[in-house]
């Protein structure tokens, strides 16, 4: 950096670093990017050693020594984990003779959540932080640098840093001050308002569900979830990102900032989905089970996270990545951001051309999307 009092440093893992100085970086708003869960990514080595997720946390040290500015970073060996796909341009750059991987990855692991990726509390120090994530690519010969999910006030500082952006669509259940789950269904129309009341019905016949967080959760609860996850990875993924000793950790680390919502039948857990509590947000991340119930899924990753984020006073529930079933459930087309830095200028440039087409595709489908929300017609 320019300016001897401030110090750019690449580190090994969170982990090693200050939690406190870590997490004064943030508004604590956002669970994703406290140090308790990035620690524990480490620690239970869901990501690391074999993993194709090394961390490479990029700081800013001030002139008192301590941190100043952060960025959540990894060297990756692959494109798994990421929720905002590029296998098309390694594959081309690949077949043009370049190597793609590794590359650099500005995100939380496995985690399709908007959030801050430029941590710090000096505005200032933004920039710098994007210079060393740019420096790091071209002094090691890294192909690319990849910043996933950005919080939309952070945005104009990559587009301004030159980053090609990209956009996708989620969809979000928007809290319009409702009292409660009724008079949420007074804002749908009468046909999608007997929908899910029919399905909420359904899928709890014979169900009981519980909702578990802070001292609540136990072990037992962590061994039934992961019997649920390890089904869900096995089909969507392959194998599942997280590993079992992730879950014991975040629930001795952070168990406040967790909702667990089980299905028992008969006394036994059947079903489960697991949520982060954010300041603002409701953020569903896993689900799973071992029995197929209709309209289990429905109720408990988004019927109760909208009953959760009511009571909690939480202003919209973010349910993860993909899935156009969520349209009819209340939750509305909302659009994501990622930023790329490409060093080989051949390959940023057909990327771009890429993009361009891509947003005009994006920008279709969601007036086609907003034009089908169950929501009452003016």
């Amino acid at each position: 950096m320019s300016d001897a009092a401030f110090v750019a440093r690449l580190h090994g893992a969170v982990g090693g670093l200050p939690a406190a100085e870590w997490d004064a970086l943030t508004d604590g708003g956002n669970p994703f990017v406290s140090h308790a869960f990035l620690a524990a990514m480490e620690e239970s080595g869901s990501v690391g050693d074999g993993s194709g997720w090394t961390p490479v946390p990029i700081t800013v040290t001030g002139p008192d020594g301590r941190l100043a500015a952060a960025l959540p970073a990894y060297l990756k060996q692959h494109s798994q984990g990421e929720y905002v796909f590029d296998h098309a341009w390694a594959d081309a750059w690949h077949r043009a003779g370049g190597a793609y991987y590794p590359k650099l990855q500005i995100a939380v692991p496995f985690t399709p959540a908007t959030g801050p990726r430029l941590l710090t509390p000096h505005p200032e120090l933004a920039p710098a932080l994007i210079a060393a994530s740019e420096s790091i690519c071209r002094d090691n010969g890294l192909s690319s640098a990849h910043a996933t999910f950005i919080e939309p006030a952070q945005v104009h500082l990559f587009e301004e840093a030159g980053w090609l952006l990209r956009e996708d669509i989620q969809f979000h259940w928007e809290n319009r001050d409702y009292a409660s789950f009724d008079a949420f269904l007074e804002a749908l129309s009468s046909r999608k308002r007997k929908d899910i009341r029919k399905e909420r019905e359904k899928a709890q016949e014979g169900v009981e569900i519980r909702t578990l967080t802070g001292e609540a959760l136990r072990e037992e609860h962590w061994d039934a979830f992961w019997a649920f996850y390890q089904d869900t990875g096995a089909r969507k993924w392959g194998h599942p990102y997280l590993t079992r000793e992730a879950f014991s950790l975040l629930g001795q680390t952070m168990a406040d900032r967790i909702l667990l919502v089980l299905a028992y039948m008969d006394g036994r857990p059947v079903a489960g989905a697991l949520n982060f509590i954010g300041s603002e947000a409701l953020y569903g991340r896993y689900w799973g089970a071992v029995v197929d119930k209709p309209f289990l899924h429905f109720e408990l990753c988004y019927y109760q996270a909208i009953d959760a984020a009511i009571a909690l006073g939480l202003s919209r529930v973010e349910a993860g990545a993909q899935g156009g079933h969520k349209l009819a459930r209340g939750y509305e087309p909302v659009r994501t951001i990622s930023a790329h830095y490409i060093v080989h200028e051949g390959l940023r440039a057909a990327i771009a051309d890429y993009l361009e087409q891509e947003r005009a595709g994006i920008a279709g489908d969601q007036l086609l999307l907003d034009g089908r929300t169950p929501f009452r017609k003016a």
